[in-house]
């Protein structure tokens, strides 16, 4: 399908493509909108079209149809997950909540809706330590991602962080060795970093940052060489934009659940529908509460 039938086809059937940039070029070049979890979450809640196709994992979907329940919301591939989504539950949390009065349990977005509806606020790795700063509750159960529980603690040690044991399975690889490796062969490049990596990683880069900081410290630095610790869909936005720096990834961070998405099947669902998300209604309305937190400190 060419872009100008693709365009028709949008135009009729009232649809908008939001696209997270790890998934593949072919998927990011058609998008209507290219971002990280926050920019997408932010983008969802001004759509004016009825339906939106999300190019990312089930979480995705699934929040953007928590802020769009009157809309109808479609995934690429329904088998796209995030494993660290699933990596605490209820009965830990509730566990927390007996035993600290003063808690506030802060959600990592990269979480299932059930997780959300039983958390008092979601972050991204864009905000979560803006957010954590302007808790009032002294305690902070930070689910699911424990990296980013960390690197939020370091930067806020005036608060109590206790972290989840989940981590992101593709940021959690990462070794010192293959960094000091990295630092060897390109030695006038700058080193960024997701906080989703573990701690000995992140103390070896000149900069932390969400996926968008990543983007926007490459963008500033008068540098021409980065080494990008990260997902390697972000590639493609690096090299439209800054064609004349050089970027350097990692061959093994690729997160395998976001390659599940594959251009004939996003264009299959804009002709003929399917992979639509549902949300149970209450656990909606409740999830609805923390994203909506998020959206109002985290801008």
């Amino acid at each position: 399908m060419n872009k100008e039938k693709l365009d028709i086809l949008k135009k009729e059937r009232d649809t908008v493509i939001l696209a997270h940039y790890y998934v593949d070029d072919s998927i990011q070049k058609i998008a209507d909108y290219v971002g990280d979890s926050f920019y997408l979450a932010q983008v969802a809640t001004k759509l004016k079209e009825k339906n939106i196709i999300v190019a990312g994992v089930y979480f995705m979907g699934e929040s953007v149809k928590i802020l769009n329940p009157d809309k109808k919301v479609y995934l690429v591939n329904t088998r796209a997950d995030c494993p660290m989504a699933h990596m605490v539950n209820i009965n830990t949390i509730e566990e927390m909540r007996n035993k600290y009065k003063d808690l506030a349990v802060v959600c990592y977005i990269n979480s299932t809706a059930e997780i959300k509806s039983h958390s008092d606020i979601c972050v991204t790795s864009a905000n979560a330590v803006k957010i954590v700063k302007e808790l009032p509750e002294k305690n902070i159960f930070f689910i699911p991602d424990g990296n980013l529980a960390k690197y939020v603690e370091k930067l806020i040690p005036e608060k109590n962080i206790i972290a989840n044991k989940g981590y992101c399975p593709v940021h959690n690889r990462v070794s010192v060795k293959e960094i000091n490796n990295l630092k060897m062969k390109y030695k006038n490049a700058k080193v960024l970093a997701h906080p989703e990596c573990k701690k000995e990683v992140l103390d070896l880069a000149d900069y932390v940052g969400s996926t968008s900081g990543i983007i926007k410290e490459a963008a500033s630095s008068n540098l021409k060489e980065f080494i990008i610790i990260t997902e390697v869909g972000i590639k493609y936005e690096l090299l439209k934009n800054y064609p004349d720096k050089k970027f350097y990834f990692l061959d093994n961070m690729i997160c395998d659940d976001m390659k599940l998405l594959k251009l004939e099947d996003l264009l299959n669902i804009m002709e003929n529908g399917g992979n639509e998300v549902f949300v149970n209604e209450e656990i909606l309305e409740k999830a609805k509460i923390p994203l909506n937190r998020m959206l109002k400190l985290g801008d």
